[in-house]
């Protein structure tokens, strides 16, 4: 399937047209998924068609950041694009998370995907891990960020209008009051000695709420810190919009119930 951009011209002809690949971006909530959207769709030759995101089935959160569902649909509304959501078994084993993944990825080609686009930075191991999961598939990968020096990354996420806090630290690294921090200027500069400003060792992840990405933040407030053995979580809820806690009957401000789902 290929998709064309353009201007119709008088003749109902597409003018200038540009031929783009659709993209399927996996997406983890947090900024380097977003920082990918951003530059992806600043490239006329791909298209973003979806944001590809894999949640813990039982617990209704993206595995490691802890992201909540109802924030990441809420992400996807902000960025005006579909949510391909993958439910988990948990626990879930690498073979059951590559045959899952491998069914998604095929869904995908069906639908008119032609590649896959992820936020990796630098780990070379995890690059050929997606490379060699996908050898076959049909569908290309694109790294958008990798390579990119993570100082110069970081300090270009920030001025280039990105805002995110941190969702999730490891305490073996990071120490825990960095958790719910703001993703600025002033904590690249209070990150000790080592830790990568971008968190790609997982030192740190984190969840976006605003950018050039999305067409309006995303309201949510913080709730309580919860501690699961070395990493520490905040707990964000979506905010519910005056016209939409009307519509449902709950308070403004309020969490929005989570829906459950089944595996697919």
């Amino acid at each position: 399937m290929q998709h064309y951009r353009g201007q119709l011209n008088a003749n109902g002809f597409c003018r200038e047209a540009e031929i783009s690949q659709p993209v399927l971006l996996s997406w983890s909530s947090g900024k380097d998924s977003a920082w990918c959207l951003h530059l992806l769709r600043q490239q006329p030759e791909y298209e973003v068609v979806g944001l590809l995101t894999s949640f813990n089935g039982a617990a209704e959160r993206v595995a490691m950041h802890g992201v909540r569902r109802t924030l990441v649909e809420a992400q996807a509304r902000a960025a005006g694009l579909p949510l391909w959501d993958v439910d988990l078994p948990w626990p879930c084993t690498n073979s059951d998370y590559e045959r899952i993944m491998k069914t998604a990825c095929q869904s995908a080609l069906d639908a008119g995907v032609q590649c896959v686009a992820f936020g990796d930075l630098f780990l070379t191991e995890i690059r050929q891990y997606r490379e060699k999961q996908l050898q076959d598939s049909g569908l290309e990968l694109l790294f958008p960020v990798w390579d990119i020096p993570t100082t110069a990354l970081a300090q270009a996420m920030i001025q280039g209008g990105l805002r995110a806090r941190l969702a999730c630290v490891d305490t073996a690294v990071l120490r825990e009051e960095f958790v719910g921090r703001e993703f600025d200027h002033d904590l690249l500069a209070a990150l000790p000695a080592g830790i990568d400003p971008c968190g790609e060792n997982g030192e740190f992840h984190t969840f976006v709420y605003d950018g050039p990405m999305f067409s309006q933040p995303v309201e949510f407030s913080a709730g309580e810190i919860v501690r699961r053995e070395q990493f520490v979580f905040a707990d964000f809820m979506l905010k519910v919009t005056e016209p939409d806690a009307k519509a449902s009957g709950l308070d403004t401000e309020s969490e929005i119930p989570v829906r459950v789902r089944a595996a697919r």
